[in-house]
């Protein structure tokens, strides 16, 4: 797998002790990606009949999955990541399976139901043992390995890792992924983090960048493997962003998709400033690797539940608003007479709600199919337009892969000197134009409100505010 000088370094180093059969303790930045030259080198051994078995805190599990998933391995190796027991305990007892992945806990469940036979292995490998919490769990599972099979440890704190290192691993060579030279002059970039669960760390890359709207990107990875993922997550209408695996050039902005080693660091700092993802369990070697280093907070749950809980109001005060209630007021007049009305919108709320009646989203749904009929369209007006080098496409990107509207429903596009006006279903307008305003559009940030007028008639609203924001 490509990757940087030093991981290529260090892959010369490693690969061929691993393939020998010998013990190692790999201290490398904690991120699997790190690993892939010791598993490539792993797996060979494993195509003769033998069986490995790989533990990793239960959150990181799938990464190490993914990572097997993306070497080229042999087509008949078979690698099973245990999600849970069942379907593990029946591919353990039908035999064939190569390796498994597992975290401690379910790996000791499989060996109470006498699926998972420790002296059955030829090799195991403990990724980030200083991260797992149960050192019982782990004596259990190492007490019936046999004596001669490979131990390997890939830790990114060797120190805290020392004693379980003396204990299941000893007399195993220590090898490290080199640091490079830290460039002479000082860094100049700031140093930001964002925590990130391992699987959202590619989905993270687009929120990132229209958080801080840089002028220019590199992704800086140990390996080009997730390659595809990365690409796949940046916003449509992003300027170039540039994959890096080693020396990283000079931008505004650098995500260091995976932990890069000290000295790494201070070549991305000289480049750019900098944020590095922080999934769980990395926070220490983060710490350790950036002092100082100051968090950045992508919206999360609670915004999204602010931005449903505001469409779901609109929706009631638009039904308000067609004054169209004399039927239900008949029908709950005997309770507003019993309860208080507020306690009967309260109970009626909470019964539309988890009745699964349909939700208006705070962003609209891209799976919506075919285009809004025309008699049902609306136009939404924006402020910005011509003189600000706008053009169709840029809403189109804009509405179609960041608010998620579904390319059908969007209709005409006309451009104005100053404003824009963007045909819609009349049913989704309000919650476009919601979504719309804040929305940022050539690095300006967008106003909307639906137009009052009628779809196709051309002119602004009266009284319709004129150019982009204030500043």
């Amino acid at each position: 797998m490509p990757g940087f000088e030093e991981l290529e370094a260090f892959a010369r180093e490693a690969a061929p002790t691993v393939a020998r059969g010998n013990n190692v303790v790999a201290v490398t930045p904690p991120s699997p990606s790190y690993a892939a030259p010791l598993l490539a080198a792993l797996a060979g051994r494993l195509t003769g009949g033998q069986a490995g078995l790989l533990l990793a805190p239960a959150a990181e599990v799938e990464s190490w999955g993914a990572l097997l998933h993306g070497l080229a391995l042999d087509p008949g190796l078979e690698v099973l990541v245990a999600r849970g027991e069942a379907r593990a305990t029946r591919r353990l007892r039908e035999g064939g399976l190569a390796l498994l992945i597992a975290s401690p806990e379910t790996a000791l469940a499989l060996l109470r139901r006498s699926a998972l036979k420790p002296e059955t292995l030829a090799a195991i490998v403990l990724a980030w043992p200083e991260r797992l919490e149960d050192g019982d769990t782990l004596a259990q599972l190492m007490h019936d390995l046999p004596r001669d099979a490979q131990r390997i440890v890939v830790t990114a704190l060797a120190d805290r890792a020392a004693d379980l290192v003396e204990r299941y691993a000893r007399k195993a060579l220590t090898i490290a992924v080199p640091a490079p030279a830290a460039p002479e002059d000082a860094p100049a970039g700031t140093v930001r983090s964002v925590a990130v669960a391992w699987e959202r760390r590619a989905g993270a890359l687009g929120e990132i960048v229209e958080l801080l709207d840089p002028s220019s990107t590199v992704v800086w990875a140990a390996d080009q493997g997730y390659a595809d993922a990365i690409a796949r997550a940046l916003p449509l209408g992003t300027p170039a962003v540039q994959l890096a695996t080693g020396d990283a050039p000079a931008a505004d902005l650098i995500i260091a998709f995976d932990l890069p080693t000290a000295g790494r660091l201070a070549q991305l700092r000289q480049a750019a400033s900098v944020v590095l993802l922080v999934p769980p369990g990395t926070e220490q070697y983060a710490a350790r690797l950036a002092p100082g280093q100051r968090p950045l907070r992508l919206p999360g749950a609670l915004e999204v539940a602010t931005r449903e809980a505001a469409a779901r109001r609109s929706t009631i005060a638009d039904a308000i608003g067609t004054g169209e209630q004399a039927a239900a007021l008949l029908a709950l007049a005997p309770l507003f007479e019993r309860h208080d009305a507020t306690a009967v919108a309260a109970a009626l709320y909470t019964l539309w709600t988890a009745k699964g009646a349909p939700v208006p989203p705070a962003l609209p749904d891209a799976t919506s199919a075919g285009p809004a009929p025309a008699a049902a369209a609306a136009r939404v007006w924006v402020g910005i337009g011509k003189k600000d080098g706008v053009s169709p496409n840029d809403f189109v990107g804009l509405m179609t892969k960041e608010l998620r509207v579904a390319r059908e429903a969007i209709g005409r596009i006309e451009l104005r000197d100053s404003f824009s006006l963007i045909e819609v279903p009349g049913g989704e307008a309000e919650a476009i134009a919601r979504a719309l305003t804040g929305a940022t559009v050539r690095k300006k940030r967008l106003v909307a409100h639906v137009d009052r007028g009628t779809a196709g008639g051309g002119k602004a609203r009266p009284g319709a505010p004129r150019g982009g924001p204030r500043r």
